[in-house]
């Protein structure tokens, strides 16, 4: 049976990973509003992605016969000053939902929850490549800066990243299966 404090924490988690596809819905909002089209695009389907994510919780909350809460979340920035500043938030806020992955690994962990141990190793992995992934979209937009046509190429660039993403993510899924 689960700790009333460690399932408060999954609720809580649930809840930031529905707050993480609400900012990037908004981001990408903001990036279409921009002509950042291809942006746009990968910050819809990211968004996509952590509703993927809180699913997966409420989903584990009610396979181990508690009760999912969904509260109220916060109202994401909607503003950016440019491109650049859409994505150093993105990796910021990738870097805080890590920092929340690891604290609720280690409390299931003291509590000898393996059960929940081993169900949020999944998001210890995701983190590793959801920052690794933003840094290397601020690493090019710092390559070409935020004038010209090395914007333009890296916005396309960064429109099909997703999809390179969602092809290797189906692969390890599918390794992960054998």
């Amino acid at each position: 049976m689960i700790s009333e404090k460690l399932l408060k924490k999954l609720n809580e988690q649930m809840m930031n990973e529905f707050y993480s596809a609400n900012l990037y819905l908004q981001m990408s909002a903001w990036c279409n509003h921009e002509g950042f089209e291809g942006s746009a695009k990968f910050l819809r389907n990211h968004a996509a992605e952590e509703m993927g994510h809180m699913e997966k919780f409420f989903d584990y909350i009610q396979d181990i016969d508690a009760l999912p809460i969904i509260d109220a979340i916060e109202k994401p920035k909607s503003e950016f000053k440019d491109l650049k500043h859409v994505f150093e938030t993105a990796y910021k806020h990738e870097k805080v939902v890590t920092s929340r992955i690891h604290e609720l690994v280690e409390l299931s962990l003291s509590e000898k929850d393996f059960r929940t141990f081993n169900f949020l190793q999944w998001y210890v992995e995701e983190q590793l490549e959801e920052e690794k992934l933003f840094k290397s979209i601020l690493d090019k937009i710092n390559m070409v800066g935020l004038e010209g046509r090395g914007l333009f190429i890296v916005d396309r660039e960064i429109g099909s990243m997703k999809d390179k993403e969602i092809e290797s993510i189906k692969n390890r899924e599918i390794e992960s299966i054998k």
